[in-house]
């Protein structure tokens, strides 16, 4: 489900609409790389075993598609640039983007 509001942002619920591979390859290219994008930490990627697996990017992407909780959140797109997570330099980044 894509919700656009009168601020101009778009919220996209992965959970209802998963992201597809176009849409992922694009915020790589934005952020670097699959991995950058891998969220490590959700509870089945380790209960699966990914997380003692030597995995490649490519297969990192691919593990992202299968699985909407594979994904760092939240994803914010500013001009052409992709900020990934909610850290505390992540959140200063974002506000310095948007008060430009």
């Amino acid at each position: 489900m894509n919700e656009t509001g009168t601020d101009g942002f778009e919220l996209q619920d992965i959970k209802q609409k998963q992201i597809s591979k176009e849409e992922l390859e694009e915020i790589k290219k934005k952020h670097g790389s699959f991995e950058s994008l891998l969220n490590k930490r959700a509870i089945k990627f380790r209960e699966q075993g990914w997380n003692k697996k030597l995995l490649s990017d490519d297969q990192m992407g691919e593990l992202i598609l299968t699985e909407y909780t594979f994904l760092r959140r939240p994803i914010y797109i500013i001009d052409g640039d992709a900020y990934v997570g909610n850290s505390k330099k992540n959140v200063a980044e974002i506000k310095a983007a948007l008060s430009e």
